[in-house]
């Protein structure tokens, strides 16, 4: 079997079809990682027994004619998304050792499913970063150049699915930590609407903002993936009631004002021949004006380290996780975070404790909160006229390891084009569009593309026909 190009969607009919078995597939996976993980460390833990034995358990369901869309595939999963009795690092020394007691529900919808975890995958530290730089247990590197990074948080899942070493894999987007990754390593990411799937067992970073989804080699491929983890859930109370995925018309707006400055030549000249393709194909591309998009980035990294300040203020030392003994409860406090936390976690909570503290939140945290209202205003205006907005995913393609670790700020503009859909709470896509030549590698370049709240079903689409204008 060809890993490099096999699908859920093909991986389906195959096994169905007896054509191999799950535990043959996944064999080839395990063995796979054995083989270029050392190089790529897309992992953190692999499973091999218990992935064989859930292998043998969907062949068993297969033959019994019991098979559902994900029965005896192979998936990884992010580091920060909880399964009973695992651990479940968000690639933090305070979480080390921390192994979950319950799981979260995609994992229990995807047990139901009969699928077959290999493994979890590395990641930012607490999901703060767009380099997968951040952890606590050494760089994941990106299978189309290992000098470069494979994006950021979930770059482990992202390095997986590229590399061969999955057949897909769910991760975690705050700012755009799929489609961010997806765009680097050649793949396709989903950022769902807000509430769309369950957060209930994932690791909070910006709980406003984040959202589990899918990375996967094809459209198709995430469709699939999204079907069987969304829907409503009684454990988290920002979980939307169960919607229909609806295919809206053909016309796509480009915020061109938003994209004069930053974004790479080479990445540009992608993205407009992609918008050209799908003039081609029969749709309508047309300006649309949406003048706070400019400050999302900055609204981000107010809203996004308060919110970070506050959900890991339970990492103390006394509850769960890593506990440094001292003389006083303030000493352990102090000492186990200072340990156990890494620079990037330390500076996000120092920012959002400051932006948050007495007489400094109404000149930032709440004028932050006002701007992000205007910012979801733009899109519901924009949607009033376009079916989907079209953006970069990043404004270049993968940088070198270490080139942009001692600069926060050029670190953060790596998130620009992709922080807005998580502020607005609606549904983004990132797919494969090209690729750009540096230093004698052909990088990938991904097209975001964003829709409307619950529009999910316009994005595959129109995401669809880009894969099939390539």
């Amino acid at each position: 079997m060809d890993l490099s190009s096999l699908t859920i969607a093909a991986a389906r009919k195959a096994l169905d079809a007896k054509d191999f078995s799950s535990l043959e597939l996944t064999n080839a996976y395990v063995q796979n990682i054995a083989a270029r993980d050392k190089e790529i460390h897309a992992y953190l833990e692999v499973w091999e027994d218990s992935a064989r034995a859930e292998a043998k358990a969907a062949d068993e369901r297969i033959a019994k004619g019991d098979a559902k869309p994900l029965t005896g595939i192979p998936l990884a999963i992010k580091d920060n998304i909880l399964i009973k009795g695992r651990v479940a690092s968000s690639a933090s020394k305070i979480l080390e050792n921390y192994r979950a007691s319950y799981d979260a529900t995609v994992i229990t919808k995807l047990k139901e499913q009969g699928a077959v975890f290999l493994g979890r995958t590395n990641m930012d530290e607490f999901a703060m970063g767009s380099s997968t730089e951040n952890s606590a247990f050494g760089p994941t590197r990106n299978p189309a150049d290992t000098s470069r990074v494979p994006g950021g948080s979930s770059g482990g899942s992202a390095a997986a699915v590229s590399g061969s070493m999955a057949l897909a894999a769910l991760g975690s987007d705050t700012g755009g930590s799929i489609r961010q990754p997806a765009s680097h390593c050649g793949i396709v990411g989903l950022k769902t609407t807000y509430g769309s799937v369950s957060r209930f067992g994932l690791m909070p970073m910006g709980s406003s903002l984040d959202q589990i989804g899918p990375l996967t080699r094809t459209v198709e491929d995430a469709r699939i993936l999204f079907d069987a983890i969304r829907g409503n859930d009684t454990y988290d109370s920002t979980s939307l009631p169960d919607y229909p995925l609806k295919e809206k018309g053909k016309v796509v707006g480009v915020p061109r004002a938003f994209m004069k400055e930053g974004v790479d030549d080479g990445v540009k000249s992608v993205f407009e021949k992609t918008l050209e393709a799908l003039v081609k194909g029969g749709y309508e591309v047309r300006d649309v004006d949406m003048p706070n998009l400019p400050y999302a980035l900055p609204v981000y990294y107010i809203i996004c380290p308060a919110e970070v300040s506050t959900n890991l203020a339970r990492y103390d030392g006394i509850r769960y996780g890593l506990s440094s003994p001292a003389d006083t409860i303030h000493e352990v406090y102090t000492k186990t975070r200072g340990i156990g936390f890494g620079p990037e976690v330390r500076r996000r909570i120092l920012i959002g404790t400051f932006v948050l503290s007495s007489g400094y939140a109404d000149a930032y945290y709440r004028k932050a909160r006002d701007v992000r209202n205007l910012i979801r205003a733009d899109f519901e205006r924009a949607f009033d006229s376009v079916d989907a907005i079209a953006l970069p995913t990043a404004p270049g393609p993968a940088f070198k390891i270490g080139e942009k670790t001692n600069d926060p700020l050029a670190m953060y503009l790596e998130d620009i084009f992709s922080v807005t859909p998580n502020l607005a709470g609606v549904p983004a896509i990132s797919v494969p569009a090209g690729s750009v030549e540096r230093d004698d590698k052909e990088l990938p370049v991904g097209f975001q593309l964003v829709g409307p709240m619950r529009g999910e079903g316009t994005l595959f689409t129109i995401a669809k026909d880009i894969e099939k204008s390539r």
